[in-house]
C-alpha cells in the first residue's frame, strides 16, 4: 500500500483509487488490492498477486481500493485465484459493470449496441 510518512515515522495517508479511477489520499488503508494494467482486484493476501510481486514489476502498477464496490465502480473485475466465486459470476456475464470500458469477459471483442 502506498503510504505517505510523516517526519517522525508516523503514517499520514494512504493512496487509494476511487470509483472514478483516480487516486486519492485516505487516512485508512484499503481493503483490496488491484493491478492497473489488467484491471483485476483481489484480496491483499492473494497468492497470485504475491507471486507476481516476487517476480518484480507488478508493484509499479499496484492500486488499492477502500472496498469492493469502489473497485467495481472503477472498472476492475474480481481475481480468479482469491475470489473464485465472484470471478465465476464475472465470467458468466453476471457481474455489475458501472464504468464504460470496464473489464468484461467480452473485452476486446466488438459488440453492437
Amino acid at each position: 500500500m502506498v503510504r505517505t510518512e510523516t517526519g517522525d515515522g508516523g503514517v499520514r495517508a494512504y493512496t487509494l483509487v476511487g470509483p472514478d479511477g483516480r487516486p486519492y489520499r485516505s487516512d485508512v488503508p484499503g481493503e483490496l488490492g488491484g493491478h492497473r494494467g489488467s484491471r483485476i482486484y483481489g484480496r491483499l493476501d492473494c497468492s497470485s498477486a504475491r507471486r507476481a510481486r516476487a517476480r518484480g514489476g507488478y508493484t509499479r502498477s499496484r492500486v488499492f481500493f477502500a472496498d469492493e464496490a469502489t473497485a467495481i465502480a472503477a472498472g476492475y473485475r474480481p481475481c480468479g485465484v482469491c475470489l473464485p466465486e465472484k470471478y465465476g459470476l464475472w465470467k458468466a456475464g453476471q457481474w455489475p459493470r458501472s464504468q464504460p470500458g470496464a473489464a468484461s469477459p467480452s473485452a476486446g471483442r466488438s459488440v453492437d449496441p
